[in-house]
């Protein structure tokens, strides 16, 4: 088990000996780590490791078969309904598809959020949408639907719905999946760009190196053999010094 470095309200999240399971499959075991504010952390790993199951497991679509998740401070699974849902519009979430519904417009997409969860009047929410759509580069696409969007923009589309609640922390799954290299430089950078800007915390899943190199302050390596973490720390130090093969074999490929 990897020790946690942090109190929790010094985190934005913490995981606390967790495991993940479907029936009497364990995904992964006691995994154990914290997320300070600002930072950019990835979650890394082979196909099939338990990434993207773990971030739903932090964002409550999953409940941990064992083990705590802590948000804001706060133990989520231990929480009445009410009170997660209160937590979870402190946090944004970017689906690997982008999720955004086909029926409605972009900016439809992104009123979403606030008009489910906020009492702010039609014009605060229109100026609200506008801004986000700003932020990302999609000013004026407001009122073009999905379909007619390229992958980069469903991308940017569905991270300025992933801003519309001003969250602490963005939860990111595989951002750069799909997109042609110069796309995913440039969804890199906006990412950058957001942190610095909003100062939002970022948990991103990912099998991109060129985007774990570029963008990840720390990462967590989740090992499938193991099935608990076995590495933490900044990509390029691992790449260079973790003790495991396997991780620094992972962080070699393909560069």
């Amino acid at each position: 088990m990897m020790a946690s470095r942090n109190r929790p309200e010094e985190t934005v999240a913490r995981v606390d000996r967790l495991t993940m399971a479907f029936g009497d499959t364990v995904v992964q075991r006691d995994l154990d780590f914290e997320i300070v504010p600002g930072t950019i952390f990835a979650i890394m790993g082979p196909s099939g490791c338990g990434k993207s199951t773990l971030l739903r497991h932090m964002v409550g679509l999953h409940e941990p078969a064992a083990g705590r998740v802590f948000l804001g401070g706060e133990n989520f699974w231990g929480l009445e309904q009410h009170d997660r849902n209160r937590l979870l519009q402190q946090a944004g979430v970017l689906f690997q598809g982008g999720a955004l519904w086909s029926s409605m417009t972009v900016a439809e997409n992104v009123a979403l959020p606030l008009e489910l969860f906020t009492d702010r009047s039609p014009e605060l929410i229109a100026d609200q949408v506008a801004f986000k759509l700003a932020l990302v580069g999609l000013a004026g696409a407001s009122d073009v639907y999905p379909a007619a969007l390229s992958g980069g923009m469903r991308k940017r589309a569905g991270l300025a719905r992933a801003l519309a609640m001003d969250p602490r922390v963005l939860f990111l799954d595989e951002p750069s999946a799909g997109l042609d290299p110069l796309s995913a430089r440039r969804l890199d950078t906006l990412i950058l760009r957001l942190r610095a800007t909003l100062g939002v915390t970022v948990v991103m899943v990912t099998h991109e190196l060129e985007s774990l190199f570029a963008i990840a302050d720390d990462s967590l390596y989740l090992d499938p053999e193991t099935k608990t973490a076995i590495a933490r720390g900044a990509p390029r130090d691992l790449q260079k010094q973790s003790e495991h093969d396997q991780v620094r074999e992972f962080l070699n490929t393909r560069l």
